[in-house]
């Protein structure tokens, strides 16, 4: 489950570093979105990967991640990954309530 409080809290940054609403708004059905580039899109699918399978990621996911992302900018990735996984955990273990950054129509 992902915190309310990290959604709102990120989504609110999104948008304050320029990236569309409607792009904000189409977070949870990137799969289907045609919002979101080949490259984030592979990110995209590595984040899930990473927090549903950490200790299986598949070979053929790597390389494509491989194809938009140097190794640091992977290794980069993967601890921004690794921080959301467990700042959510934490505000969610907390009851930590979102802080009300996000317009109330993309929470």
């Amino acid at each position: 489950m992902v915190a309310a409080f990290c959604v709102d809290i990120n989504s609110a940054t999104l948008l304050k570093r320029g990236v569309a609403f409607a792009k904000v708004e189409a977070r949870d059905v990137w799969q289907q979105s045609d919002l979101f580039s080949e490259s984030e899109r592979i990110a995209l699918e590595y984040a899930e990967a990473v927090t549903l399978h950490s200790g299986d990621i598949q070979e053929g996911l790597m390389e494509r991640l491989k194809k938009h992302f140097a190794e640091d900018a992977i290794v980069e990735l993967t601890a921004l990954i690794e921080f959301q996984n467990l700042s959510s955990k934490f505000t969610s273990a907390l009851g930590v309530p979102p802080p009300g950054f996000l317009p109330d129509s993309c929470a």
